[in-house]
């Protein structure tokens, strides 16, 4: 079904970055603009998950030309949901830098450039052309190399040079990819290249195209051995920057891996067992690197990298149930990770720094932001009835039935170690006393009302999403497996996309 409403996410991060580039320096108005644009954007996106709800698929040709002629944006229920929860992340993020960024990096177009980074990243959500894909990634890349240098500091053109450098190496694999993949079917719309590409008899080629999209979306997603780049470049920008990277960025990596490889190149033996292996010691590099950072978001970027790999190999067992853990945790990290930066940035500015061992005393100071703090802890860790804890349960239950015990042993290895670095942290950050020879210095007491709730809000709406998407899991796993069934399913989305003449 046709749909001009579609799009209606990404416009609105658009016109809220062009006002906002029409205010520049006008720090007070951008604030203004980007949470007015940022809850207009949750507002537009619930609507368009209802409407796929209802009425299934949606469709929107690009200026009117017909598939698979033109650019063709689709709204399926894994789009749609993806788009609800980045606008809810977004929002969050937009709240914190209004009062969590300083003015110096308000003056140089923070704000329209987060705003372009969300742009991006629904339009990658919501495109049906492969190419385009590309288009959204570039964008979501330019955007975010602004952001992580913005402010000059050596820490971050340091970890900006890594950044950049690993995803144009993945750029280049990604475009080398759909080059073969034109050179084979001369398509690029995907849905037409899911037809197309079972017609290819050069089922080598295939499997080396492949190849390529696996490893530029596996440097996206930070998947060993490409994943270095993320735990050096994550800690360098400020928290609401790196709450933007720590949740969307990577994801939408792992976004375009399962759309690819459930719509065109789907999975053989060869790749589940490739992709199992890639989970398997993602995991645990991401675990050890865990272990031994005392820098709070550090620490956290390296369950990024760990967490990254549960996803993996769901889509490597490539089953339904799998499916299901994979997108359901999806949803989970996404909310979980952009708090968790968030977290440490509220942790910088009540004690001025985000050394564990500098850090103390939080709990006795502040036990009612600490018990709020302590559910997204509890989330990321996985305590039942918490969101962390439902989708391993799918991927238990399917690793189990395929007996990828080698799997099985790095899921309880990854779980228990995020247990164990989650606890180390509370107990240095919040339950011991500040050492005697550190010298706190508190930022957030001296701040007006205003800001300081501006801190604490964002991680209480995302803290209450993760408590209802947790609590109320009947209704995420009922929305799941409509999402499983599209994609392991995928006729109804080609004939939305192509119409039923195919």
């Amino acid at each position: 079904m046709i749909d001009n409403h579609i799009l209606a996410p990404v416009f609105i991060h658009l016109f809220t970055a062009i006002l906002q580039l029409i205010a520049w320096r006008k720090t007070v108005t951008q604030r203004f603009m980007s949470v007015i644009g940022s809850i207009l954007a949750v507002v537009l996106s619930l609507r368009l998950l209802n409407r796929v709800d209802e009425t299934g698929i949606l469709t929107l040709n690009a200026s009117n030309w017909e598939s698979p002629f033109g650019i063709v944006f689709v709204a399926d229920l894994l789009s749609s949901s993806l788009v609800l929860i980045t606008s809810l992340a977004g929002l969050a993020v937009s709240l914190f830098s209004s009062t969590g960024l300083n003015r110096q990096r308000m003056n140089y177009g923070y704000f329209p450039i987060f705003h372009f980074l969300v742009m991006g990243l629904n339009g990658a959500f919501l495109t049906g052309d492969i190419f385009n894909l590309y288009v959204w990634f570039e964008v979501i890349i330019i955007s975010s190399f602004v952001l992580m240098t913005l402010g000059g500091r050596k820490t971050q053109l340091e970890g900006a040079v890594k950044y950049m450098a690993m995803n144009i190496l993945a750029s280049t694999f990604f475009l080398t990819g759909i080059g073969i993949l034109y050179g084979m079917t001369g398509a690029l719309n995907m849905a037409d290249l899911a037809i197309k590409i079972k017609e290819v008899e050069n089922s080598p080629l295939v499997g080396i195209t492949a190849c390529f999209f696996l490893l530029g979306f596996g440097i996206k997603s930070a998947v060993f051995p490409l994943y270095y780049w993320l735990p050096s470049s994550y800690h360098t920008p400020p928290s609401a920057v790196a709450a933007t990277f720590g949740g969307l960025l990577t994801k939408v990596g792992i976004y375009a891996m399962i759309r690819v490889f459930s719509l065109i190149f789907i999975p053989d033996q060869f790749t589940k067992d490739l992709l199992i292996w890639l989970a398997v010691f993602t995991i645990l590099t991401g675990s050890f690197g865990a272990l031994i950072k005392t820098n709070v978001r550090r620490l956290f970027s390296y369950l990024i990298v760990c967490h990254i790999g549960f996803m993996i190999g769901g889509i490597g067992m490539f089953t339904k149930v799998a499916l299901m853990g994979t997108v359901f945790y999806l949803f989970h990290d996404i909310l979980v990770k952009t708090n968790m930066f968030l977290i440490a940035g509220l942790i910088g500015q009540l004690r001025g720094s985000m050394d564990m061992k500098k850090n103390g005393g939080l709990y006795a100071e502040y036990p009612k932001l600490s018990l709020l703090i302590a559910i997204v802890l509890f989330s990321l860790v996985g305590i039942p009835p918490l969101s962390g804890f439902w989708p391993k349960i799918f991927l238990f239950q399917e690793a189990f039935t395929q007996s990828q015990y080698v799997f099985i042993g790095a899921l309880i290895a990854g779980s228990f170690v995020t247990l164990y670095v989650i606890a180390k942290m509370w107990a240095e950050v919040f339950w011991k006393d500040v050492p005697n020879e550190v010298i706190i210095e508190n930022k957030f007491e001296p701040l007006p009302l205003v800001r300081k709730i501006l801190l604490v809000l964002p991680i209480g709406i995302l803290g209450l999403a993760t408590l209802y998407i947790g609590l109320n899991s009947e209704i995420v796993i009922q929305l799941v497996d409509k999402i499983t069934d599209q994609l392991m399913n995928t006729q109804p989305y080609i004939d939305a996309v192509l119409g039923k003449r195919k």
